[in-house]
């Protein structure tokens, strides 16, 4: 079989679809102001969303950057979302779907066409279900999945295959646990998502130094993942040791994300790729952290502050601060010492080649 890339998103194979819908629905759906467009009648029927490059008339795209405005000029969607300053930028044939908020203004079209799967209730027979569990008749449990004793599982929760929930985790409504998820010692809330491989509230990396070597510290805490947390592949977040682990509501942890005992994550935080952040340590609301960033222990993140790629994050940042480089440093500050750095590097090789030239 010969396959070949392209710019169609939503393959039938994968995705559930709905549709098709009309200009009135989809205006209604984004919350976005109608404007027809300069040519054809304006009915349309739209099957999908694509990329400015492939749409075609049944299909919606969307602009959100300067730079792809040639994209827009040939593009062959029926509508496309766009910001007011490029209401005038759409083609004649199309209609404009015009937000201030044109991103999300897509993710809601986006989702209207390819919604998640249902769920579909039952327990799978290979399922293996412990003594005491409480399991809501339209939660759906997979194939090999393993639910320790006592384990509780809220409405429309969907547990994928090979997922193990030890003894006494509760699982609320409407969460989606993936394949080879392992949960012990949490407690999730409502809606909430951990992706294939995710690992929650496994021990905290403690123990007391001896002479003799290492003595493990038991780690009494739990997780809690508040309503609405999304926590990606192979991330794990470890159990607290005499207090929880706290991921805040609505916060999202992408894939290879570490998370160590005892932290504390305020509302709508972002933890990029495979960035650490050590235990105990604390984060105010809606904080970002950036990829392959390290933050130690025992510190304090305030809220709104932004953590940059590869920063390593020695001791606490002021709510709303910008700080980059390791150890890290608010950014103004970071890019004049590259700057300085930079002139020295070049007067050094500039008056090295002065000498050489007088030797020579």
């Amino acid at each position: 079989m010969t396959v070949t890339p392209d710019n169609i998103p939503g393959d039938p194979r994968f995705f559930v679809t709905q549709g098709p819908f009309g200009l009135a629905d989809l205006a209604r759906c984004s919350g976005a102001e109608l404007r027809a467009a300069k040519e054809g009648d304006g009915t349309g029927r739209f099957t999908g969303i694509a990329p400015l490059q492939s749409a075609t008339r049944a299909q919606v795209s969307f602009l959100d950057n300067r730079r792809y405005l040639p994209l827009l000029e040939g593009t062959g969607a029926g509508a496309v979302i766009v910001a007011p300053a490029f209401a005038d930028k759409v083609p004649a044939h199309a209609a404009a779907l015009v937000s201030r908020a044109p991103y999300q203004a897509w993710a809601r079209i986006a989702t209207l066409f390819y919604p998640a799967p249902p769920v579909t209730p039952g327990i799978h027979p290979s399922a293996v279900i412990g003594a005491g569990c409480e399991i809501d008749p339209t939660a759906a449990i997979g194939a090999f999945a393993v639910l320790g004793e006592r384990v509780r599982v809220g409405a429309g929760v969907d547990i994928g295959t090979h997922a193990s929930i030890g003894a006494g985790v509760e699982i609320g409504a409407r969460c989606r646990i993936g394949a080879h998820v392992a949960i012990s010692h949490a407690l999730l809330g409502e809606r909430v998502t951990l992706l294939p491989g995710a690992r929650i509230g496994q021990d905290g990396f403690g123990f007391a130094v001896t002479p003799e070597g290492f003595e493990n510290v038991p780690q009494l805490g739990r997780v809690i993942l508040e309503d609405g947390v999304e926590i990606g592949a192979n991330s794990t977040v470890d159990r607290g040791s005499i207090r929880d682990t706290v991921i805040g509501a609505g916060s999202r942890l992408d894939n290879l994300v570490q998370i160590g005992h005892n932290a504390r994550l305020g509302r709508c935080c972002i933890v990029v790729s495979q960035a650490g952040i050590s235990g105990s340590t604390e984060l105010g609301d809606f904080v970002t952290v950036a990829a392959q960033a390290g933050l130690i222990g025992h510190i304090k993140i305030g809220a709104k502050a932004r953590i940059g790629a590869q920063c390593g994050v020695m001791s606490d940042v002021d709510a709303g601060a910008d700080v980059i480089g390791s150890p890290a440093m608010p950014f103004r500050e970071f890019f004049r010492n590259v700057a300085f750095l930079r002139r020295m590097a070049r007067k050094t090789t500039q008056d090295g080649g002065g000498e050489k030239a007088d030797r020579a």
